[in-house]
């Protein structure tokens, strides 16, 4: 008798959940994909520049469907929108000594939130070296990550571009702490740097929704595509068109994570908890990326499926996209494995040196060790809309659009079930 009974109940929930398998599956079709990707790359949002009226209307629309597949916010916020300020620093002085000597403005750069900043012996930030052995910019990096005061020397014999860190200004955000960098020799006792800049806030907004995890809740997959562009520009209009679409470049990636938030939602099994995010400024350098990695311990980050640009064939056809930095983790043989049987296939990167691992929002997370990777088709070395006005819906191609987005789906269910962990990016091998 119970035997029956435990049989019934097993028959029912395999019933239950190859039912909502089927119902999910018909959420990602090619109606839905033309619906999201033409209002996306509509001439209305003009190009989806960051700060113009034509973002923060993609910006409302990408929350209003987080709202309709049934998403909660982020740590519970008030709304979809992940708000936060760039800050413009325009520099005006700097000055210092070291010790009794004189440090030359050309050779301070400070890379901070303050308007006013001084800082000595006594303000608590850690010294670090960097030698001429070191790789500079590798180096710097890693401190800009890290949420801390610091005081970066930098050995003499890398004066030749030293005045290249100021890149790093550009991204600085008001939660992130001060970097001062000096290019010297000495290991000062006693010091007192000051910087002055005038410093304006730009704000900025990311758009992210959360299916709460049923057992690994602290167990994080991401789903990402960045949904800002190029907006308008007259100086490079072609035939007249001054709006830079961006309906492949990333529209299209953005499209394909506001299905697949759908299609988790409707199958309503995935044991971690799944984050869809659409990120601003990609263009502009990923500081909507930077600022949302900010806010995870990466260590609970399982994976990330970055998206971007799947609207066209890619070089080997239909039914078939490239894994940026396959060779970095197993999560492509994972993906590949949940996909047998079927007639998709994911193929290494094909252009290693265009270095797209680290270009796309995927690369902050990666540094930090995530499995976090680009899924793309677009043709590199030959796709001829990219960055031009004529990147507009027309040119995709939407049924095999769609099927990348089911592939991507099937694809990813032993990673969200927690049955399946990528392996980690070797941070030490980073480039």
């Amino acid at each position: 008798m119970q035997k029956n009974i435990l049989i019934a109940i097993l028959s029912f929930v395999l019933i239950a959940l190859t039912a909502n398998s089927q119902k999910a599956d018909k959420f990602i079709n090619n109606k839905e994909t033309e619906r999201i990707e033409k209002f996306l790359s509509s001439d209305e949002l003009q190009g989806r520049q960051i700060y113009s009226e034509g973002i923060e209307k993609a910006s409302l629309f990408i929350a209003n469907e987080f709202k309709q597949n049934g998403l909660t916010t982020f740590k519970n916020s008030d709304g979809f929108l992940q708000s936060f300020s760039r800050l413009n620093t325009k520099f005006i002085s700097a000055s210092g000594n070291m010790d009794g000597t004189s440090l030359e403005a050309k050779n301070i750069i400070a890379i901070t939130a303050e308007a006013n900043l001084k800082v000595t012996e006594n303000s608590g930030y850690e010294i670090i070296k960097i030698a001429k052995e070191d790789n500079l910019f590798l180096a710097v990096r890693k401190y800009m990550t890290a949420n801390k005061n610091y005081l970066i020397l930098v050995d003499e014999s890398l004066a030749a571009n030293f005045g290249r860190l100021v890149q790093f200004k550009s991204g600085m955000t008001e939660q992130q702490k001060s970097i001062l960098i000096v290019l010297t020799n000495q290991t000062p006792k006693q010091f007192t740097i000051e910087a002055t800049h005038k410093i304006d806030k730009l704000n900025l907004a990311n758009v992210v929704g959360i299916l709460p995890g049923k057992s690994l809740p602290n167990e994080y997959v991401i789903f990402s595509g960045h949904y800002d562009h190029l907006g308008v520009n007259g100086k490079r209009a072609v035939n007249g068109d001054s709006i830079f679409n961006g309906a492949n470049d990333d529209a299209a990636g953005t499209t394909a994570m506001i299905m697949l938030s759908k299609y988790f939602s409707v199958l309503a099994n995935n044991e971690r908890t799944l984050v869809f995010a659409a990120f601003t400024a990609e263009e502009s350098g990923g500081f909507g990326a930077q600022y949302f990695s900010k806010q995870f311990d990466p260590l609970q980050v399982k994976a990330m499926f970055n998206i971007e640009m799947i609207g066209t064939e890619s070089n080997w056809g239909k039914n078939s996209a490239y894994i940026t930095g396959y060779e970095k983790t197993d999560m492509g043989a994972i993906l590949q494995k949940n996909l047998e049987g079927s007639d998709f296939h994911f193929y290494p990167d094909p252009y290693t040196t265009q270095n797209l691992f680290y270009r796309s929002d995927n690369a902050t997370l990666a540094r930090l060790g995530v499995p976090a990777h680009t899924i793309s088709t677009s043709k590199m070395d030959n796709e001829p809309n990219y960055h031009k006005p004529s990147d507009e819906f027309s040119t995709l191609d939407i049924d095999n659009m769609t099927q990348i987005i089911k592939a991507i789906a099937k694809s990813a269910k032993s990673i969200i079930a927690g049955k399946d962990t990528p392996t980690r990016v070797d941070t030490t091998q980073l480039k």
